[in-house]
């Protein structure tokens, strides 16, 4: 495999989590703006941003829990040379799994369908560890 086709997947995560994060940006200053909560009120880190500015920051701080587990299981593949095809299939599902958690956090927040979301990423990244353990446990290619 090559490097390109290994790292494109964790390109569309990282290019995600800077989309919420400047998302989020301009969510909390037009909220400031437009006067619908005050610095005093949130200077100490308290939830008192609007739902809607809430929701994407919710959303772009949860990219800062499972993906990392996918970002250093990539690492370690590529310095391992264990990133194959199946590899990059299931990393992709993994980020097509972050991409529907985002979009529904961010949209209807439907919890149900955020978790199913969030529990199909959490499982395939489980496989994915699980699959690269044991080959580098048993010294499989």
């Amino acid at each position: 495999m090559s490097i390109p086709t290994i790292l494109a997947p964790l390109f569309v995560q990282v290019a995600l989590t800077f989309v919420l994060l400047f998302w989020m940006a301009y969510s909390r200053a037009s909220a400031l703006k437009q006067r619908q909560t005050k610095l005093a009120d949130i200077a100490l880190g308290q939830p008192n941003w609007p739902a809607k500015a809430q929701q994407v920051s919710n959303s772009y701080n949860s990219q800062f829990q499972l993906p990392v587990l996918f970002y250093v299981l990539t690492a370690l593949a590529i310095i391992t040379r264990h990133a194959d095809y199946l590899f990059v299939i299931m990393a992709w599902l993994f980020v097509l799994t972050r991409i529907v958690h985002a979009y529904v956090h961010t949209g209807t927040n439907y919890v149900r369908h955020r978790f199913n979301a969030f529990a199909a990423g959490a499982v395939i990244l489980l496989i994915m560890w699980v699959i690269f353990a044991v080959r580098i446990l048993l010294g499989l290619p």
